[in-house]
């Protein structure tokens, strides 16, 4: 079930929270508080579409606390990670080029586009919450694949903070525990979770909602993800080369010899 009126109330609440983070980012002066932002967008559609629908199905209440976990979880992790350090390197070029004008123009070109393809990419949440069907087999495989993917995403997060946390390991590259399989466990348990919550979707009858997790997975993978950090890295680290020769991108797979 697609309702356009509910959907369009998703957009409305993520317009007010980006608002207020830019207010906020203005009085900060750094614009990367919206990535702590970005999983708190999601947790709000949610729980807007929960508000407008006409009843709270057992799936939408599944729904809601699991996208409340993983949500929740990310931002204190992106938050803490920000505090005692500068802004981050990828908006502090973006301010350079973007000059006097920047402050004005984050407003949409960081905090609006995020809102909007957050908004895009939660379709697969409203197809959860306004289907009416009851919770069947590929309600519990989307609960099982978002399980996978929130222990690679929240344990990638935890050894890769063990990890910078130890002397000398600016120059390092960390390939131990889940980055010893893949050289991004968190995004590739990022693509796990939303496909898990289209499965759900699915169960609700929402199979068109599809390009929710495709857009999502697409962005991990070639824009925001894997292709823009791993731009700059082999600079940082000379050993990454030899890490990439030897391990997988994205799914996660045995070391090469």
């Amino acid at each position: 079930m697609f309702d356009i009126h509910v959907y369009l109330q998703g957009l409305g609440a993520l317009a007010a929270l980006v608002s207020l983070g830019w207010l906020a980012s203005l009085a900060l002066k750094r614009v990367d508080i919206v990535d702590s932002l970005w999983s708190l967008m999601f947790l709000l559609a949610a729980a807007a579409y929960v508000h407008a629908a006409d009843a709270i199905t057992p799936r939408a209440e599944l729904l809601l606390w699991i996208v409340g976990i993983w949500a929740v979880r990310l931002s204190v992790y992106l938050g803490l990670r920000c505090v005692g350090h500068e802004e981050d390197r990828r908006y502090r070029a973006m301010r350079a080029r973007g000059g006097p004008g920047f402050a004005v123009a984050s407003l949409w070109r960081i905090f609006g586009l995020q809102a909007v393809l957050a908004w895009l990419i939660s379709v697969p949440l409203l197809g959860a919450v306004l289907g009416t069907a009851p919770l069947g087999p590929l309600d519990y495989a989307g609960v099982a694949l978002w399980a996978v993917g929130f222990v690679f995403e929240a344990g990638g997060d935890w050894q890769l903070a063990r990890f910078k946390a130890q002397p000398g390991s600016e120059d390092k590259v960390m390939d131990q525990g889940l980055w010893r399989y893949t050289r991004h466990p968190n995004y590739f348990g990022d693509a796990c979770m939303w496909w898990g919550f289209w499965l759900m979707a699915v169960s609700a009858g929402a199979w068109w909602s599809f390009p929710g997790p495709a857009l999502m997975t697409f962005l991990l993978l070639r824009v925001s993800g894997v292709t823009l950090l791993e731009r700059s890295i082999g600079k940082r680290r000379p050993a990454y080369a030899e890490y990439v020769r030897q391990t997988n991108a994205f799914f996660p797979g045995p070391r090469k010899g």
